[in-house]
């Protein structure tokens, strides 16, 4: 099987790399394109067998599947530019979540699909987000969801829910290592500890507590009642947590609603289609 990818930067160069480490892709398996050929020698010197290819088309025309990684107002673009490359019988898959799956089915030939990634899956960690359009068959499915199960653990969830899922899985490791480097600061701040340290410490605790949410089946909330003794220390600071971050939350899941569904009206535009409404928040 060949898989190709279109665009090497961030995500896309973190899938190559992540692939052929777990052993799920040989190098020989990969092709790859990308507007920077420095990027592309780059990555053809770590993986001398990889197919460095001279254009997307030519990426796109070899791949049984092919990974469309570059920013959202580029996909308009780079669809018209692959679509007469492609049949019915390859899979193309996008890893950018505002780009809908109708989008895509409406200007390509071939099995669409939406795969969020993770940067976690670079320690083969995390959850991959599938969303499986109409053309694809039980096969295809399958195809892609072995081939993630190599980096993380693939979950299939309703293109409605993409966002919101996304800010869990996706954007979740940027939102932690925020208050964790606030917390960090402040504990050095306040008591000179040695910020390695303490940054030793945070990164432990996190570790074990995503295996107590998922290895042991604690739920947030049991967590906190074996942790927080009533009238201790930790259910004094939790109380404290509690009030000052009234609201926080809300506003984070409308921030990042807000900017998707401003994209998501660009790629309307783009493609000449309006989209369907799937809640309050999602589209």
């Amino acid at each position: 099987m060949k898989v190709g990818f279109i665009g090497t930067g961030s995500m896309g160069g973190l899938l190559i790399e992540t692939f052929l480490s777990s052993g799920a892709l040989d190098p020989s398996d990969v092709l790859a394109s990308n507007r920077s050929q420095g990027k592309l020698l780059e990555l053809k010197k770590v993986h001398p067998g990889i197919t460095v290819c001279a254009s997307n088309s030519e990426t796109a025309s070899g791949s049984d599947i092919v990974f469309l990684c570059v920013k959202p107002l580029q996909f308009k673009t780079l669809c018209d530019e692959i679509a007469p490359c492609l049949s019915s019988e390859q899979i193309v898959v996008s890893i950018t979540s505002p780009v809908q799956l109708y989008h895509l089915e409406s200007v390509l030939p071939s099995k669409v699909a939406k795969i969020i990634p993770s940067i976690t899956h670079s320690v083969k960690s995390g959850t991959s987000l599938c969303i499986f359009g109409s053309r694809l068959n039980k096969k295809d499915r399958l195809a892609l969801l072995q081939l993630l199960s190599f980096i993380g653990v693939p979950a299939e969830i309703p293109e409605g829910h993409t966002r919101i899922a996304s800010d869990f899985s996706s954007c979740g490791p940027a939102f932690l290592s925020y208050f964790l480097e606030r917390w960090i600061e402040a504990a050095v701040e306040a008591t000179g500890i040695d910020e390695a340290l303490v940054s030793t410490l945070a990164g432990e605790m996190l570790l074990g507590t995503g295996k107590l949410l998922t290895e042991r089946g604690f739920t947030p909330q049991e967590l906190q009642e074996r942790v927080a003794v009533r009238g201790g220390i930790t259910a004094e600071a939790l109380n404290h947590l509690r009030s000052s971050l009234e609201g926080v939350f809300e506003r984070l899941i409308t921030t990042t609603h807000d900017k998707y569904n401003e994209d998501l009206n660009k790629l309307d535009a783009l493609f000449g289609q309006s989209g369907i409404v799937q809640g309050p928040l999602d589209r």
